[in-house]
Formats: structure tokens, C-alpha cells, sequence
């Protein structure tokens, strides 16, 4: 019998600490005076990210002590490891336990606390931390305000970041290992900024190696800041597309990369430069999906929507519900999941990604049912046997959908 090749995964970008605070009312009157006026002030806005230094710019006071008014002295409910690439890539690790494969982590963290709590915490994860740099900053982290009740109880989140050590990430720590990978996953780049100014040459690196590429996006503070007229860019121009294999973002992020102020035109530019498949996701709303890549094979706009059994236990069993910290990066995780699982299968034809969305889809909605992003296991497979239970209805769910446009 020929011992079955170990498949790799390898990703890189955000990690940090996320401390959650909820609930948190948005409309509360403490609150809203420190919401955004404009793009890139400085304030704060439902679904959106900004640095610490942005926001005692903005507000003239230091944001530890808002955070005390606002937050009305509340510890905070949840601490835990978060940010776009690491939640995304333990979900995955989390779902392919039963296979020959292999989940590997690039990123850097601070000589301290934070550092050692993100070290022992993702010990109990089936991810490797073995190129887990120690930089001379703090530990980056974040404060996620949480108001359940927002958007028709459909919950909503604020973040405020803190970079740190992220900025001591560079191109250079991604060694040979990391871009003859099967699949090399760039998360959140936005948060490590010498990662992101790369990405062009990056993911150029990772094509020519074979490797499929996936780019999951996060609110990019830094662009907004420079420049709230112009779109955000991926690495130095628009050339960095035509290396993306696949691109998962959210609506706000979509249209801020195009430029565009519509799903559809957002759509017509990610095709015209070139990404061979991508995935918008708007939160409780339909998400769009669309292929043309010999991976994916050919799908024009399509769209699905969120899981009907998701939203029946949250409404009939309230007292189950998180928060949607996390949902997104493990929709991301469901559905890289699902590319690698297929890929690994080697089934004949393009890869399914409308089932890839569907794992997503179901992955995202389980983590409505816990605080935070990262789910622990208490044992092998656990995640992957409740996630089940939802995907299976959700395949069973859109059967019949109508999805393409």
C-alpha cells in the first residue's frame, strides 16, 4: 500500500488576543457620541475596525478609560485567540482532523502574557505554531463590543485594534515550506501591514510553486485613514488579483476594494482583474458567489442565503446564543475546508464551490452559538461532528434554491 502523501495548509496574517464585551448597546447615548461622522475619522461604526491611536485622536480621550464608560465597567465575557487568518485556519485544522494533512501558522507575537496565552491556547489546537515568530512589541489584540440585539437581533460587532507586533511580520519569515504548500492562505493581511504591501509578490510566489491561493479579507483601517476616496488596495496594484485562485470578503470590504457602490459592479471588477473565484458575504443577508477558473470551473452570479436552521434555534432557544464574533473567519474555514477535503479526495472535475460555500455557510452559523471565534475541542473531531448536523441541512436547505442570477 503507497503511503498517502501529507497535504499541507499554510497560512499567514492576523492573530491576536480578542477580548469580547457584551452586551454592548450601540444606542446607548454614552455610546453614540463616539460613533464615525466620516469615513476614516477615527470613530466608531457597527461592523467596523479602528486602531486604538485612530480613536484618541478622534475622541480626545484615551480609550481605555472610554471603554470603562461605554462597556459600563464590564469585564469582558470572553478572552480568547482571534483575527481573520488564525480563527479560519484552526476551524479548518479543526474539520480535517480525520485526513493526512498538515495546517501551518506564520505570523508574530510579543515576549509577553498575551504572547504565551495565544501559545498555550492554540497547544490545544491541531494547528502547527512551530514558525510562530517572537517580536521585540506587545502581543497585537483586541476589544470586540458586541450588541446582540443590533440589525433586528441579528448582532453586530465593533473592533478596536492594537497592531504591535504584527508590524515586525515580514515577507522574509515565510520560508520555502510556506509557499510549496497545497494551499497557502493570506488572512487579514490589513492587520499586518508588511504582509499586505507584499502580497502581489507573494501570492506570484505561491502560483509558481503549484500552490492554490486564498486571500480573506478584514476591514483595512490603514487604507480608509489614507485615503476614504480611493479603493483599498491588495498589495502595490490591481495586478495582485489575477495570483488569487480565491477571494472570501464581506459586502463592506467588497465594495471598498472595487471602488464600486454596488454587489453587481463590485462583481464586474474583482472578474475584470482577474480572481478566479471569489465569495461576498453580507452578514444575515444573501451571500454572492461567482467562478471562472479551471479550479472552480465556470459559475456566473450566483447567491445563497443564510442557514433557515440557524436562525430557528436562535429564535426558539435565545438562551443558545453567542455572539457573531468569529462568523465570518469560520465561514472562511468552512469553506477552505471544504477546497482542501475535495482536492484531498481528488473527485474528478472542477472543485465544487458551491458546496465549499455551503460548509461555510453552516460553519458560520455554528459559531453563532459560542462567544468568540475559536471554538476549543474536548476532544478529536467534536467541531466537525456539530458542524455536520447543520450542513447537512443546509445542503438539504438549498436543494432547491434558485441560486444563479
Amino acid at each position: 500500500m503507497v503511503e498517502q502523501k501529507q497535504f499541507r495548509i499554510s497560512g499567514t496574517g492576523c492573530t491576536l488576543i480578542d477580548y469580547l464585551y457584551s452586551p454592548v448597546s450601540f444606542k446607548d447615548p454614552e455610546f453614540t457620541k463616539y460613533l464615525s461622522k466620516s469615513p476614516g475619522d477615527g470613530g466608531l461604526s457597527p461592523g467596523k475596525l479602528v486602531f486604538k491611536e485612530e480613536f484618541d485622536k478622534f475622541s480626545g480621550e484615551n480609550y481605555m478609560q472610554v471603554r470603562d464608560v461605554i462597556t459600563k465597567s464590564k469585564k469582558p465575557v470572553g478572552i480568547n485567540i482571534g483575527g481573520p487568518s488564525i480563527v479560519s485556519l484552526i476551524h479548518v485544522s479543526q474539520l480535517l482532523k480525520k485526513f493526512p494533512i498538515e495546517v501551518d501558522f506564520y505570523a508574530c507575537r510579543g515576549n509577553d502574557q498575551g504572547g504565551e496565552f495565544i501559545e498555550e491556547m492554540l497547544s490545544k489546537t491541531p494547528v502547527k505554531i512551530g514558525n510562530y515568530k517572537i517580536g521585540k512589541q506587545y502581543t497585537p489584540f483586541t476589544d470586540v463590543l458586541s450588541d446582540p440585539d443590533f440589525d433586528n437581533g441579528h448582532g453586530e460587532r465593533i473592533f478596536i485594534n492594537n497592531i504591535g507586533a504584527a508590524w515586525e511580520m515580514e515577507p522574509e519569515n515565510l520560508d520555502d515550506s510556506f509557499f510549496e504548500s497545497d494551499i497557502v492562505v493570506f488572512g487579514g493581511t490589513a492587520l499586518v501591514p508588511n504582509i499586505h504591501s507584499a502580497l502581489g509578490d507573494l501570492l506570484e510566489n505561491a502560483k509558481s510553486k503549484r500552490a492554490v491561493t486564498v486571500v480573506n479579507t478584514v476591514y483595512d483601517f490603514l487604507s480608509e485613514k489614507k485615503d476614504p476616496s480611493k479603493p483599498w488596495m491588495l498589495g502595490q496594484s490591481v495586478e495582485t488579483y489575477k495570483f488569487i485562485d480565491l477571494l472570501i470578503t464581506d459586502m463592506e470590504e467588497a465594495l471598498r476594494l472595487s471602488g464600486k457602490s454596488s454587489v453587481d459592479a463590485a462583481m464586474s471588477f474583482f472578474k475584470s482583474v482577474g480572481v478566479g473565484a471569489f465569495i461576498i458575504t453580507h452578514g444575515s443577508k444573501d451571500l454572492h458567489f461567482y467562478a471562472d477558473s479551471a479550479l472552480f470551473g465556470q459559475i456566473p452570479h450566483a447567491s445563497l442565503p443564510v442557514s433557515e436552521k440557524v436562525v430557528q434555534e436562535l429564535m426558539s432557544e435565545p438562551e443558545r446564543k453567542g455572539d457573531t464574533t468569529g462568523c465570518g473567519d469560520n465561514f472562511a474555514g468552512g469553506v477552505i475546508a471544504s477546497v482542501a477535503s475535495q482536492l484531498l479526495e481528488k473527485q474528478e472535475g472542477p472543485v465544487d464551490l458551491k458546496n465549499a460555500v455551503a460548509l461555510g455557510v453552516a460553519s458560520g452559523g455554528f459559531a453563532c452559538f459560542y462567544n468568540g471565534g475559536t471554538y476549543y475541542e474536548e476532544y478529536p473531531e467534536q467541531k466537525a461532528g456539530l458542524v455536520e448536523s447543520y450542513y447537512k441541512s443546509y445542503l438539504s436547505q438549498i436543494k432547491t434554491e434558485k441560486t444563479v442570477k
